[in-house]
């Protein structure tokens, strides 16, 4: 559970297995102040599994706990034992491009959308907020009209301070859409570039005017600390031991790998190196993630990643900023660390394998086939690509195809940094059927119209 005050407090947790909050258990969590933004988290152990939990934060007056303010309240449903259905729902990008929370468009609307189609959690892939991102009062749109942005002063300039990122995350709970929706809905969280800046590399020295602070490390520092602060992820500890990559238990049917593409990578390059060994995971990131989805035994795997993996990315006319760098021969750069991971995949029979991204600011799904690649010793598998949740939409790059993807559905503006206000937001639903086991994947626009559907088969390697 996490909570931010506006003043010290000590933080206070009740569970009940009912609205009436009759015998009610308590949860006594840290003292709130100024070292972690007035923010904090309580972790509940012991609840009941596979079963909807209410709930209630309070804070009380560390003086005096009999003084408390308004409770906050909601519910969520815990992990099931037993194999029961799973239906969560995904994306990424939000705030991005200029386009902040306008509250003549209804705010961040998709956040609302979502929550009425009750998941049992939802999985953002990254850039959670837009730090380097500053916005205006105003933009005018194509059609004459006005876009009008809620401003704050963190959100007048680039983050650089630790307070100006802390403050580019408590813009986006000004929504009332998005705090409503944390009330209900669980999170699993992962960073992409723009909790720190664009398209950000570890050792990078800027070139950009806008900064002070040029020195990368100490940006995304700063980030850390801050993304840290704002979400409860129990592997993030502030030592070195700390990281954003772990694997999420849902039951029987469901692994979740959310990957970290950010803080182990080696520099945007040409990516045509012939050995890459710090790649985008980083060596020790990638022996985990083949360690653990070799010890996985859910029927599913869904691997998150901020990064997509055909799509060519670029980052200015000569480097690359994902994965794929355009050669569709055999891997080079950063490739190269994805043909272990899928020549492991392989060769180890790991069924269940899907991955899941954003990042590209459109939606589309793409099947990897060997028959279609350079590269052949991996087994088929899909990738799905959704979002922004309120961000510019971007027209679709070009697919690398050294591993043979086939674009099977794609929807995407013609043009750049279309704004929310025409369109083109995107999530995705993933549904698993507790009986059959089969998994179907729904890539969705705002307004709740279904664009696309692929249902997956159970116990495959490939598919």
């Amino acid at each position: 559970m996490w909570v931010r005050s506006d003043r010290p407090a000590r933080m206070i947790v009740e569970t009940s297995a009912t609205e009436s909050f009759t015998r009610p258990r308590r949860w006594q969590g840290p003292l709130l102040g100024p070292g972690t933004d007035f923010t904090g988290r309580t972790a509940l152990h012991g609840l009941p599994a596979g079963s909807q939990v209410h709930y209630r934060v309070l804070l009380a007056d560390p003086e005096d706990p009999r003084r408390t303010g308004e409770p906050v309240q909601g519910t969520f449903r815990t992990v099931p034992e037993r194999r029961e259905g799973v239906r969560f729902v995904w994306s990424g990008d939000l705030a991005g491009q200029g386009w902040g929370i306008n509250p003549d468009h209804g705010g961040y609307r998709v956040f609302e959308e979502m929550r009425r189609r009750d998941p049992d959690f939802f999985l953002c892939s990254g850039d959670n907020i837009y730090a380097d991102g500053p916005l205006t009062e105003t933009v005018k749109l194509p059609d004459g009209s006005t876009w009008r942005n809620i401003m704050t002063p963190e959100k007048s300039k680039v983050a650089e301070t630790l307070d100006e990122y802390r403050g580019n995350f408590r813009y986006n709970l000004l929504d009332e859409n998005l705090r409503r929706f944390h009330a209900e809905v669980p999170t699993i969280t992962q960073w992409d570039d723009h909790e720190v800046l664009n398209n950000w590399y570890p050792g990078e020295i800027l070139a950009d005017d806008r900064y002070t602070e040029k020195n990368v490390d100490v940006l995304a520092a700063h980030a850390r600390q801050a993304f840290a602060e704002y979400f409860p992820i129990s592997t993030l500890r502030p030592d070195a031991s700390g990281r954003v990559y772990r694997v999420q238990h849902h039951g029987p049917l469901l692994d979740v790998f959310v990957l970290d593409c950010r803080t182990y990578r080696d520099a945007n390059s040409p990516g045509r190196q012939p050995e890459d060994t710090q790649g985008i995971l980083g060596a020790e990131q990638l022996s985990w993630l083949k360690r653990e989805l070799s010890r996985s035994r859910a029927v599913w795997k869904v691997i998150a990643c901020d990064m997509p993996l055909g799509l060519v990315v670029p980052d200015g006319k000569s480097d690359f900023e994902a994965v794929a760098q355009g050669d569709p021969g055999a891997p080079l750069g950063r490739e190269l660390q994805l043909a272990e991971l899928l020549r492991h995949i392989k060769h180890q029979k790991i069924t269940g394998t899907v991955w899941l991204t954003a990042d590209v600011h459109y939606t589309s799904a793409q099947h990897y086939d060997p028959s279609r690649a350079a590269f052949k010793d991996f087994a088929p598998f899909w990738e799905f690509v959704t979002g922004p949740l309120n961000a510019g939409s971007f027209p679709a790059v070009k697919l690398d195809g050294t591993f043979g993807p086939e674009q099977s559905f794609v929807k995407a503006p013609d043009r750049t940094n279309v704004s929310p206000a025409e369109g083109y937001q995107f999530y995705g639903e993933v549904e698993i059927d507790g009986d059959s086991g089969e998994l179907t994947v729904r890539l969705l626009e705002v307004g709740g119209k279904v664009l696309y559907t692929k249902a997956l088969k159970p116990g495959l390697v490939g598919q």
